[in-house]
């Protein structure tokens, strides 16, 4: 797993971060592996990482498992987590894999898309 950057920005940020990894690349450097999401709104920010689905994140990151196993281990209500799981998934939080299940076919595991991390959030 890599590091995952969720922060603040303009359009012309995504851009100007763009050129940066193109330059590096250009040069022949090793451009290490990372995720960002930004918003341009400190509001949108806060509507996605709620308490409820901060928490469900670090419990998916501990432990990679299916929303029903998900939902017993935090005492939620399984709809309730699908919802979060749903709108982490959007964000690109959280991955969704199809794993086998002995004598029972498939079934889905969660997983966290980062081991890491890192919010900034600046408002002025």
């Amino acid at each position: 797993m890599t590091k995952l950057k969720i922060g603040l920005g303009t359009e012309a940020d995504f851009f100007a971060r763009g050129k940066q990894i193109a330059r590096k690349l250009d040069r022949g450097e090793k451009v290490e592996e990372s995720f960002s999401i930004t918003f341009e709104d400190p509001a949108d920010a806060l509507e996605l990482l709620t308490q409820a689905r901060v928490g469900l994140f670090r419990a998916i990151k501990a432990e990679p498992a299916s929303i029903t196993s998900i939902a017993a281990r935090l005492h939620r209500d399984r709809s309730a987590v699908k919802r979060d799981v749903d709108a982490l998934l959007a964000a690109g939080l959280v991955s969704v894999e199809v794993a086998p299940n002995p004598g029972h076919g498939t079934h889905k595991v969660v997983r966290a898309v980062a081991s890491r991390v890192d919010m900034h959030v600046l408002i002025d």
